[in-house]
């Protein structure tokens, strides 16, 4: 056996594994730390690293792969900001939690509020870039047209970060208006896609409870992934507080995402860990769920966003992929092995065996004669009559 292979498994993968979950034990005790005085805090239970060029689009709203979680595992994305009213109460409820979340950042936004995202980046949250401008006609421009959007959405960003190392390179088109050439890119650039496997509604004119009902209930349906909430809502930060005390007492735990790097390689994962459908699902990998027809029409954002900005999506409430994925064939009883025999029984001999032919005596006297047809019976009457015309 060679010295560097240990039951079948290259060394270096048993040390990428050991530093994956060294780096996780770690994330989660200087994490639960920070939170003296906030005994009862969610957390977060690791840190996933990602390679983006592995893995350049994720979301089940509308790829065929998705974040490798775990049961019970979400991660938390908020789109738009940075809006100082809202987004800093945002952020001191994700410290007041010990939670880390991924911001997608409108580099206009960024502009006006170059410090809130300097915030983003002193209290460890990861930063992704979501345009320049938030059009929401990506899915009808040209690459040309696109392309300022996204790099002077990533040179905006970076500028009030003045570090380039603390953006990471991850994007989310503005209304997940997904196109293909778009897609290709962005994946030129060693970027990542980001769609969503859930969202809660937060743009549309809702309630805060109802957005909080809609949040339990979508991440119940699929049991992990990735929630998309927009941090520029006074409904979004209401309902926030009940949403991780919520998912903390079902027995959820957030996760936070980063991208490798030289210094931090990535989890260790398997190929079919980031499929929508995993091999133990009853549907085919290709049957992945679309994303809903929204209305943007509009929908704005602005420098200063007030809380009904950026009202959109006014679609009917998003399907979950875990109902779209639920099969239609029939289950297995329980206990019907004990009711129904594995095999069949033998037929038994006399089946098979051909009747005797029946006595001519028999056939003659005790037969059931055939009804004749009217054709035969007038042939019979016409014969009748020819014999006793002859007989005179």
């Amino acid at each position: 056996m060679r010295s560097d292979r240990y039951w079948g498994v290259d060394k270096r993968n048993w040390i990428a594994l050991l530093l994956g979950v060294f780096a996780g034990l770690n994330a989660t005790t200087v994490r639960a730390a920070d939170c003296p005085a906030h005994p009862d805090a969610i957390g977060i239970s690791r840190v996933l690293v990602v390679d983006p060029r592995e893995h350049p689009r994720v979301g089940s709203m509308q790829y065929k792969e998705t974040l490798p979680l775990h049961d019970h595992e979400v991660v938390l994305t908020f789109d738009d900001g940075p809006v100082p009213k809202y987004s800093n109460q945002v952020l001191q409820i994700l410290a007041d939690q010990c939670v880390k979340a991924t911001f997608f950042t409108i580099g206009r936004q960024a502009q006006a509020s170059p410090e809130g995202v300097r915030k983003l980046a002193a209290s460890g949250q990861t930063i992704g870039t979501h345009s320049q401008n938030h059009p929401l006609t990506f899915n009808r421009m040209t690459l040309d047209q696109a392309r300022p959007e996204v790099d002077q959405g990533i040179a905006s960003v970076t500028a009030a970060l003045k570090d380039p190392s603390q953006l990471a390179p991850f994007f989310r088109i503005p209304g997940l208006l997904r196109a293909e050439a778009v897609e290709d890119y962005v994946a030129s650039l060693g970027v990542q896609m980001w769609s969503a496997d859930f969202l809660a509604d937060d743009w549309r004119n809702i309630s805060s409870a109802k957005v909080y009902d809609l949040a339990i209930k979508r991440i119940e349906a699929r049991h992990r992934g990735i929630l998309l909430l927009h941090d520029i809502h006074q409904r979004t930060v209401q309902a926030l507080p009940k949403i991780l005390h919520e998912l903390k007492a079902r027995g959820y735990h957030i996760v936070q995402v980063v991208p490798a790097t030289p210094d931090r390689p990535a989890t260790p994962t398997e190929p079919q860990d980031w499929l929508v459908h995993r091999p133990s699902d009853n549907v085919p990998v290709a049957q992945w769920p679309t994303i809903p027809p929204f209305n943007f029409g509009g929908s704005t954002t602005r420098l200063n966003a007030t809380s009904t900005d950026l009202s959109l999506l006014s679609a009917a409430p998003f399907v979950t992929p875990r109902a779209a994925r639920e099969t239609a064939w029939p289950l297995v009883m329980k206990g019907a092995s004990q009711q129904t025999a594995s095999v069949l029984p033998v037929p038994a001999a006399h089946l098979f065996e051909l009747p005797a032919p029946m006595p001519a005596a028999l056939a003659r006297h005790d037969a059931i004669p055939a009804r004749p047809s009217k054709h035969a019976a007038n042939a019979a009457r016409r014969a009748i009559r020819i014999a006793s015309l002859r007989k005179r």
